[in-house]
């Protein structure tokens, strides 16, 4: 029986649990889609990787991202948490801190730190594609969010391989309480062509310059935990907004509290680009039996 190694691993902590996980299969090369797509379904988690063999020269290897319904061109977690699976099991190696994803997105560059606590790799996200959302839909996302206030800036369209609706709240604690319709949250994220909403707000928690969360029922998840993509929308957003200065171009972001989580984001902000980065820890290692 074809046997594969597999990981699990637990991405944006430190702690085992606290994070978001990711299911990497590694030596996925006879896989066809068909199976990947059935073996995401089956882990049922919000994603699950396939490592390949680069098919670019410019690439350390390829990463194929699944939702239980769907392959995706990009995701941030399971980008990183796939980086750390290759490293460990070998399967690729870092030069001078630095490694290569090749995905459907395009080629993703991630980068190595050394620090006492590990590794924390950080993935410089794909340029993002930015378009305003209209006054209907609008209308239609503070409904879906609960909310009984207008936005505190307008909210946009973020499409950074995987597209997010992305709103500011007034503050952490505003996101902390929001209880969204998770239908209305569907049927307006099928309309825009988007994965869901993702809000953020200032935090007041002296660990975290701010809250972020992220509802997608169109991909099968509710509620993100921890979410990469969606972070590195919030990012693109303040850099397109200006509200860069409100945050600084660098901070920590938490998320996750609210389903038992509590995962923390490094985001870097310049000129043109947006990095968002963390800790992972492998919670399971052993085979996967594909036949």
């Amino acid at each position: 029986m074809p046997s594969r190694r597999f990981k699990q691993v637990d991405v944006f902590t430190e702690k085992p649990f606290l994070g978001n996980p990711v299911a990497v299969v590694i030596d996925s090369a006879s896989l066809d889609s068909a199976e990947m797509q059935r073996i995401a379904a089956w882990t049922n988690l919000s994603e699950t990787t396939f490592v390949l063999p680069a098919s670019s020269r410019d690439a350390d290897y390829q990463l194929r991202i699944f939702s239980p319904k769907q392959e995706l061109p990009f995701a941030g977690h399971p980008t990183l948490g796939s980086a750390h699976a290759v490293i460990e099991s070998g399967f690729a190696t870092t030069h001078d801190g630095r490694l290569r994803q090749e995905c459907l997105a395009g080629l993703i560059d991630l980068t190595i730190e050394e620090t006492a606590a590990g590794k924390r790799i950080f993935l410089e996200a794909p340029e993002a594609k930015i378009s305003a959302v209209d006054d209907h839909n609008r209308r239609l996302m503070q409904m879906a969010l609960g909310l009984m206030r207008a936005f505190v800036h307008p909210p946009a369209r973020i499409d950074v391989g995987v597209v997010w609706l992305v709103a500011q709240l007034e503050s952490g604690k505003a996101v902390a309480a929001l209880q969204p319709e998770m239908d209305k949250v569907l049927k307006l994220s099928i309309a825009t062509n988007a994965a869901g909403i993702t809000v953020f707000g200032k935090s007041d928690d002296e660990v975290s310059g701010l809250h972020v969360r992220s509802f997608a029922p169109a991909l099968g998840i509710a509620e993100d935990p921890v979410c990469g993509s969606g972070n590195a929308s919030v990012g693109a957003y303040l850099l397109h907004t200006g509200l860069v200065k409100s945050y600084g171009s660098d901070f920590i972001a938490r998320q996750g509290m609210q389903v038992g989580r509590d995962g923390q984001i490094s985001v870097h902000i310049d000129q043109h680009s947006v990095r968002i980065g963390g800790y992972a820890i492998t919670c399971i290692d052993g085979i996967l039996r594909t036949e």
